[in-house]
């Protein structure tokens, strides 16, 4: 994990800042990697080269934490159902944001094609989307769509170092450790819904960390639960994420949905220290 997280840490190494300018985007603008941006707002540019519940939720604490009024919460938000031809990711970080191009280089050093995207001011929060595509189709890899979680927040911890009190990677490769840190016990919230006669959906809600996603993947198979990734969403601290999964070919029943429950609270929750206790 230590190699692999090196890796990504270097991936954007080859990038280089150019000065930070300011201009109106048109409603149809393409930069000089050929991808598409439509907004009617001015924004930042920072070049550069390159519904029924089976199971309920492991804890009836809700997640309270406290957000600095002066640092915007990040968000990466990695969508798998709106789009049938390519996975979306959604970028914000208030209206801090500028158009990401070293990030659509280094999702292209990762070998994804990012076919167009999109600005979008809502209030003081602007939001940035990319469509990617994998050999032309959205990708389905989880060791992938991990590496492309982290990627771009490694990109944010780069670019905008102050996002690193905000973001739990920034504990480990931030300038500045969040000050506050969520209690595992309390932030682990796992349901399990219906979501048709074929399968199930389920909802994660629990403190993020590298590699989070792919442990979730092994348990799933583990206990031989089919998954497929639906959004799997980043907001600071916290790591939401939503699968379809079935067993068998059918949705999970109330049984098998708790046996599923049961072990993602046990190995989500539990210390890493455990591991080497014994």
């Amino acid at each position: 994990m230590a190699s692999f997280t090196n890796n990504l840490l270097s991936s954007s190494a080859s990038c280089f800042h150019l000065k930070t300018s300011s201009f109106l985007i048109p409603n149809h603008f393409s930069n000089s990697n050929g991808i598409s941006f439509s907004s009617p707002r001015r924004v930042m540019l920072y070049a550069s080269s390159t519904n029924n519940t089976n199971a309920t939720s492991s804890s009836s604490i809700p997640l309270n934490f406290e957000q600095d009024a002066d640092v915007p919460m990040p968000v990466v938000l990695i969508d798998q159902d709106s789009d049938s031809d390519a996975t979306i990711v959604q970028v914000s970080f208030g209206d801090r944001l500028g158009a990401l191009i070293d990030t659509m280089n280094a999702l292209k050093d990762l070998g994804l094609v990012v076919a167009k995207g999109s600005v979008l001011t809502e209030g003081s929060v602007k939001q940035i989307k990319f469509f990617i595509t994998r050999f032309g189709r959205k990708v389905e890899d989880p060791d992938l769509l991990e590496r492309i979680r982290l990627t771009i927040i490694n990109n944010l911890l780069k670019y905008h170092p102050e996002s690193s009190e905000k973001l739990a990677m920034g504990e480990a490769f931030g300038i500045t450790a969040p000050k506050k840190k969520l209690d595992v016990d309390v932030a682990t919230h796992v349901h399990v819904k219906a979501d048709g006669p074929k399968r199930s959906l389920l909802c994660i809600e629990t403190a993020d960390r590298p590699g989070l996603l792919v442990e979730i993947i092994k348990i799933m198979s583990d206990i031989n639960i089919e998954f497929e990734s639906a959004e799997i969403d980043t907001e600071g601290l916290v790591a939401k994420d939503k699968f379809h999964v079935s067993y068998r070919g059918a949705a999970l029943n109330s049984s098998m949905s708790q046996v599923l429950v049961n072990c993602l609270r046990y190995y989500l929750r539990r210390p890493e220290t455990d591991v080497d206790s014994y």
